[in-house]
């Protein structure tokens, strides 16, 4: 009877322990985001969602609008930037999954009618940014174009592409990492080929009906469905709402997703965690490579294909993070998709920023990590 009270006893002061670490870990989180936004040049905004299990809890500091200095809610929606390159992972694989693609396939084989240049790239070069395509978003006569006519619709969508086709690889495929916006174009346009179907049909089929998300969408205009937390340029004196700056065709497959806080959550479960496709599958996506996501995320980052892997002193988890005019975002999930965490600010930040804003940058990547230890906690 002696050694099962001590055995009891030991259980209960570990569980009390695990618990009073998850409590830390929260209450550290929820400082880091009252710190980041009010730090000078800080975002408007902070929202985070951590969930273990069943249990889910948000974390907010400041405002979803500054104007009209309503709070920020994990209901609203949201530019998810870099992230949209995750659903067109999860589409890809998805069809790898039902055999409809094959991570080998080329783009000579698949998309004809690219430049012959790039034909020996295949689909998993281009879900792990070592294709060498040259990066449509970096080209001068897009810039040009998006900054004269920001609201344009780039249609079709292969547009976009045509701005690099008379450029070379800048780098033999497979040998060197390079993120490059127009991999998860050609992803995108890989699966309609594929499937005879709109890409925004496959996300709907493939992703949002199986994860249930109500509030994610992949529009083509500037609008935002309301309500949406609004995104800022904090770098002057007068922050600029740039929410709607940018129509969502100008990045499409790369960087056009909308969704909010809780179903990026629920996506990212869904994602990590094998809901849309197999083991076999999730096992060639999580043949790592040197790399990592833009803006870099937690800890030390390795890219796989469609997704990245973030080592943090907490533990490990996979996602994505992205960037835009007026947003950051940072999602990830154990292998589980027991364990999940996402975070997201008003703002764009990046490691290439410099004063302030790279200070900010550099306590957002913090805060991240803390997010993180308080899901696996």
């Amino acid at each position: 009877m002696l050694r099962a009270g001590l055995a009891t006893l030991v259980a209960v002061l570990a569980l009390a322990g695990t618990a009073d670490a998850a409590t830390s870990a929260a209450q550290q989180l929820d400082q880091a985001m009252v710190k980041l936004v009010a730090m000078p040049g800080g975002p408007a905004g902070a929202i985070s969602v951590v969930q273990q299990g069943h249990k889910r809890t948000v974390h907010r500091a400041g405002v979803g609008d500054k104007r009209g200095r309503t709070p920020i809610r994990s209901t609203d929606h949201m530019r998810m930037a870099s992230t949209s390159k995750a659903f067109s992972g999860a589409v890809a694989l998805a069809l790898v999954d039902q055999g409809m693609l094959s991570l080998d396939d080329t783009i000579a084989q698949r998309l004809p009618s690219l430049p012959a240049a790039w034909g020996s790239v295949n689909l998993r070069q281009l879900l792990d940014h070592t294709s060498g395509l040259p990066d449509f978003s970096a080209a001068k006569a897009y810039l040009t174009t998006l900054g004269r006519t920001p609201h344009k619709l780039f249609l079709p969508h292969a547009t976009l592409l045509s701005f690099v086709a008379d450029d070379p690889l800048t780098f033999a495929p497979g040998t060197q990492f390079h993120y490059s916006n127009s991999d998860n174009i050609v992803v995108a346009l890989m699966a309609e080929k594929a499937t005879g179907q709109p890409y925004a049909a496959l996300l709907a089929s493939l992703v949002f009906g199986p994860l249930g998300l109500n509030s994610t969408s992949l529009p083509d205009g500037f609008r935002l469905p309301a309500p949406y937390i609004h995104g800022y340029d904090n770098e002057g004196n007068n922050p600029e709402d740039l929410s709607t700056a940018i129509s969502m065709s100008a990045v499409w497959a790369s960087g056009g997703m909308v969704s909010s806080p809780i179903d990026a959550n629920e996506f990212v479960r869904g994602y990590v965690g094998r809901k849309l496709f197999g083991q076999a599958t999730q096992d060639q996506q999580l043949q790592l490579v040197d790399g990592h996501s833009e803006p870099t995320g937690p800890g030390a980052n390795r890219a796989g294909a469609g997704i990245f892997q973030y080592r943090t002193r907490c533990g490990t988890v996979y996602g994505h993070t992205g960037n835009f005019p007026g947003y950051t975002q940072f999602l990830a999930a154990t292998l589980d998709g027991e364990r999940s965490v996402t975070f997201s600010i008003s703002e764009q930040l990046n490691e290439d920023m410099t004063g302030r804003q790279l200070v900010v940058f550099n306590a957002l990547r913090r805060a991240e990590e803390t997010a993180v230890c308080a899901a696996l906690r």
